[in-house]
Parts: C-alpha cells; structure tokens; sequence
C-alpha cells in the first residue's frame, strides 16, 4: 500500500549548509523536486526573508548547488523563487529516493535540518531506500510514517512547514484570532523568539494555504452531484 514518510537529516548531510549558515531568520520550502535523468534532480525552491542579493552570493559560494537561477521576482509576501541544480553531494540522496520509486512530495528547512515528506508505493521501498540513504554515509530519522488514507490529518497538515503549523497553533492557543484579540503580534512574536515581519508572512503563508484547502475542498463538494 502507497506509504507517506516524513523524514529529518542534517543540512551538513545533504543540501544548503552553508547557505543557511549564520541566516536564522531565512526560511526555505522546496515546491518540487524535478528528476533530470538517474543522476541529476533540480528543486524549485521559495526563500523567505532573505536579500536576493545575499542569497545569491549564498548560493554561489555553497558546495552543494551547481547552478541557480532566479525563477520569479521576490512577492507581495517577500518570497524568492529559485530553480537549483544539486552538486553530486547532495544530489546522491535524492537519487536514492527515486530509484526505489519514491516521490518529494515536499521538504523544508528549519534548525539546521531537513524535512522531508516522501511518497513510496509500497512501506519496502520506502525501508529500501532509507537504507541506501544510510549505506552512502548520511543519517536519516524516520519521524513519522502512514499508509496513505489512514491519518488525513496528517497528510492535510503536511502541506504546512513545521514552522508555519507551529506559529498558526501557537496564534490560536494564545487567543490571537479571538474578537477581541487576547494577544497582539507583537507579544505572540516574542514568546515565538521571532522577529514581528517573520511572523506576519509566516501566519499569511499558512493562512493562505489552508484557505486554499478549503476553498479547494468547497468547490469539490459542489461539482460532486447528489
């Protein structure tokens, strides 16, 4: 049966240390994982909070990307969007997902560690795999994993990154989203150990995918006849 992991490995075993060395508030998501041929994959990724120019000289120097280049120019909500090419370093892990048949489904960084979500159609590929992964010398931590349809919650709240999913829970346990509101941004801000702007785009973000679940889901229930 189709299986979902989640999966967490360190940025110094995979891709992006040095670009997310020493940039705490720079937060990254990667969109797709495009397969070029056994050898290559080149992610689509979005950076927030981070100057193009920084990021780009970032990116230059960081051993584990080959070629960069700018897809979209920064957002409304301040967010770059990047086509990357992965050195062999990096780009060996991947290649060991795709060939015992697994799909990123999405992956992001925070702490200095990858997250990654991936689709395998059946639990022996995915064990193959992280096996592969582990044999080439890199440690990876099997977080969570289901069978595709038993835990909707789950697949539903994968869609957020883990800091998004954090930030909107942690809004709406302290009362930020009652009328009237028992904390501001700022106070909420504060006990997250974040900046003001970085939780703002971070709630819109998460605000505006689950929207777009809902309004997806909506349109679904109306096109289905009775």
């Amino acid at each position: 049966m189709t299986t979902i992991a989640e999966l967490s490995l360190s940025t110094a075993e995979f891709a992006l240390a040095q670009t997310v060395d020493h940039r705490p508030a720079l937060e990254l998501r990667v969109e797709s994982v495009v397969a070029e041929g056994p050898t290559r994959t080149a992610p689509l990724v979005w950076f927030s909070n981070v100057d193009p120019d920084d990021l780009e000289s970032a990116l230059e120097s960081d051993p584990t990307v080959a070629e960069y280049r700018q897809l979209l120019e920064r957002t409304a909500d301040g967010d770059l969007f990047y086509r990357l090419k992965y050195a062999e370093t990096a780009a060996s892990v991947c290649r060991r997902v795709y060939n015992h048949d697994g799909t990123v489904l999405d992956a992001y960084v925070r702490d200095e560690q990858w997250t990654l979500r991936l689709l395998f159609p059946h639990r022996e590929e995915l064990a193959a795999a992280v096996t592969a992964i582990e044999d080439h010398g890199v440690s990876i931590d099997v977080r969570r994993m289901v069978e595709a349809g038993q835990d909707e919650q789950f697949e539903t709240t994968a869609a957020l990154t883990e800091p998004q999913q954090e930030a909107i829970a942690e809004a709406y346990r302290q009362g930020y989203y009652d009328v009237p509101r028992e904390i501001s941004l700022e106070e909420l801000a504060n006990e997250l150990d974040i900046s003001h702007q970085a939780l703002s785009e971070r709630l819109r973000r998460a605000n505006r995918v689950l929207a777009g679940e809902q309004i997806d889901e909506s349109a679904s229930e109306m096109a289905t006849p009775d």
